[in-house]
């Protein structure tokens, strides 16, 4: 189990720095959409386009990949909506085998569902270099192409999670423990 653990610090590390690293392309965004704004009335104004659909679609895409790559660190820090009616008043333990089995019947195979099923789209989009429709628009491959990468990212910070439960359940693991990265 100490070696399970070890992998499980490893994901956790990796999510943690994914997830913080994630959180800047918030700001971008952001700047990005205010830029979008600002760009267009500023242009009424003066005659002349200060921004583009590439801006636009730059926008859209950034917050794709923050949906992308937040999502293992949002699970890493339990953060995704859940209906806990009953899952509130539940023993640590009790929570620990209601997480693992969902993350071993639920997550993992939708995780590896959605990749079956995405990857041929995503193999003809790279394949014929997908653009956007749109007059000066971005590719589109290879955003598609990051819905391998979060389900993967998911699967790990899954496989993470389900190595944590487990070690709750047998004891090796204090509730204080769970949480990996106290020192990043």
């Amino acid at each position: 189990m100490e070696k399970l653990l070890k992998i499980s610090k490893i994901i956790d590390t990796c999510t943690e720095r994914i997830g913080r690293l994630t959180s800047w392309l918030v700001l971008i965004m952001v700047i990005l959409g205010v830029w979008n704004v600002v760009g267009r009335y500023l242009g009424r104004i003066s005659g002349n386009n200060f921004t583009s659909n590439a801006y636009i679609e730059a926008q859209w895409y950034i917050f794709d990949l923050v949906f992308f790559l937040g999502a293992g660190y949002a699970l890493k820090h339990n953060e995704h909506v859940r209906v806990d009616i009953f899952y509130s008043n539940w023993q640590r333990k009790q929570k620990a085998l209601a997480d693992l089995l969902g993350t071993v019947f639920f997550l993992i195979p939708f995780c590896i569902l959605v990749i079956i099923f995405s990857w041929d789209t995503i193999l003809a989009s790279w394949q014929i270099r997908e653009a956007s429709s749109d007059p000066g628009g971005l590719p589109r491959y290879p955003i598609k192409a990051m819905i391998i990468v979060a389900f993967i990212l998911l699967i790990f910070q899954g496989i993470s999670q389900a190595i944590k439960n487990l070690a709750i359940l047998q004891g090796r693991l204090e509730p204080q423990e769970e949480n990996h990265d106290a020192g990043l």
